[in-house]
């Protein structure tokens, strides 16, 4: 692929690299919430536009535990690719995994940039000639520097650096995109922080859409003390 193309549903697989809770607990490049909200986020864009998915899982037993349930969710029948290396390169298993995908442009989201994303990286470029696409804020390291640094040796190399976010919307690319419009915009609303609140802000105060949750009656207000108060 030529690094200015677009990715597309067609042209491109996923891989989630360990999303595990002590790999998490390592995390000091973000907040650990947002991580795991991007990274879900990310697994349920990748799901709506039925994307080639990899999980893979390091030492789940003796110490990373078990991959993060919501993520599990959105990828209720996805095999967990076991292994003991920190490269995941070094398994037969998703390597075969990847080459049963087969498309050559791979977006990574994982923990932890500096390890096991760099190292899953540099070895699928060299040896399966692949295209890399590294999802930075899908993606967590042991501390600020380490992500960051890492990340820029990556790119240094050929890496696409990317965010959660814009792989979706790249998928997307047209809202005249029916079939998906409607599951990118829930995921919006639900992952997206500022722009989320927009959009509900705007279908329910601009085009008058009903709110997203039936609530209880709202209340008029009354003034303290007065007649109607006391009732």
């Amino acid at each position: 692929m030529n690094k200015p193309d677009l990715l597309t549903p067609e042209n491109c697989q996923m891989i989630f690299i360990d999303h595990q809770p002590q790999m998490a607990f390592g995390v000091q490049s973000m907040d650990r919430q947002a991580l795991k909200n991007n990274v879900v986020a990310l697994a349920r864009a990748a799901r709506v536009f039925d994307i080639p998915t990899t999980i893979t899982t390091v030492e789940t037993e003796s110490f990373s535990g078990h991959t993060y349930p919501e993520l599990l969710a959105v990828f209720p029948d996805h095999p967990l690719l076991e292994r003991t290396s920190m490269n995941s390169w070094d398994d037969q298993k998703v390597r075969d995994a990847l080459a049963k995908n087969g498309q050559k442009n791979v977006i990574v989201s994982g923990l932890w940039t500096e390890v096991c994303n760099n190292s899953f990286a540099f070895s699928a470029m060299a040896e399966g000639g692949y295209e890399i696409f590294m999802v930075a804020d899908a993606s967590g390291g042991t501390s600020q520097a380490a992500h960051d640094y890492s990340m820029q040796r990556m790119i240094q190399a050929g890496v696409v650096p990317m965010t959660w976010q814009q792989v979706m919307l790249e998928w997307q690319r047209d809202w005249a995109h029916r079939d998906t419009y409607d599951a990118v915009m829930d995921i919006v609303r639900e992952h997206s922080g500022a722009y989320g609140m927009g959009v509900d802000y705007a279908y329910t105060m601009v085009h008058k859409a009903p709110e997203r949750v039936e609530h209880a009656k709202r209340l008029a207000p009354v003034v303290a003390g007065s007649a109607a108060a006391a009732e």
